[in-house]
């Protein structure tokens, strides 16, 4: 029986995107996970956060890939500061999902282990900022090779790491609570 894991994505939108995913379910599958995706492996007629919840409670862990979604081609945050605060230029920056941010906020809030992909040009800010989580996020590209991407000694320490917090999470679950 293959461990039940929350894969996240947004509905990729480019071929390079798609495939990506396809190879990312592939590799779990082939190392005993079963990724379910909301909308694509499980149907939930109820509310999405309410669906999302019930599906992180059947999952052990929570990979979640920030693709890039929306283009900002002339932007500024904090416009017109006056209170110390910078402008800063978004200009020619990718942002993702707002799902991208929810569901692994969800899953660190239920003790989940989280990793998140994140591609190149993806505005780093909520829980895509380097060091929220606690864990090294990586950056990928779709202008590169999938294989070198998925055999790099960076993917592979990273995912290793992660499917090592998702099997005791599996070993956990079978241990009756502890009172003292």
């Amino acid at each position: 029986m293959k461990t039940s894991i929350f894969l996240s994505y947004p509905k990729p939108f480019t071929k390079r995107q798609e495939q990506f995913v396809n190879l990312l379910s592939k590799y779990l599958n082939e190392h005993g996970f079963e990724p379910r995706t909301l909308g694509v492996t499980d149907y939930d007629m109820d509310a999405p956060l309410k669906a999302i919840r019930r599906l992180m409670l059947e999952s052990n862990g929570l990979l979640a890939i920030a693709f890039r979604r929306s283009y900002v081609k002339t932007g500024t945050s904090k416009p017109k500061s006056d209170i110390n605060e910078k402008e800063i230029d978004l200009s020619n920056t990718w942002l993702t999902s707002p799902y991208c941010h929810i569901e692994p906020a969800m899953a660190f809030q239920l003790g989940l282990p989280v990793l998140i992909l994140r591609e190149n040009g993806v505005l780093s800010d909520g829980i895509l900022e380097k060091g929220v989580l606690g864990t090294y996020m990586p950056e990928f590209s779709l202008e590169k090779s999938f294989d070198e991407y998925f055999q790099s000694n960076e993917f592979l320490h990273l995912i290793g790491k992660w499917e090592g917090y998702v099997r005791r999470v599996v070993e956990k679950k079978g241990n009756p609570q502890q009172l003292f």
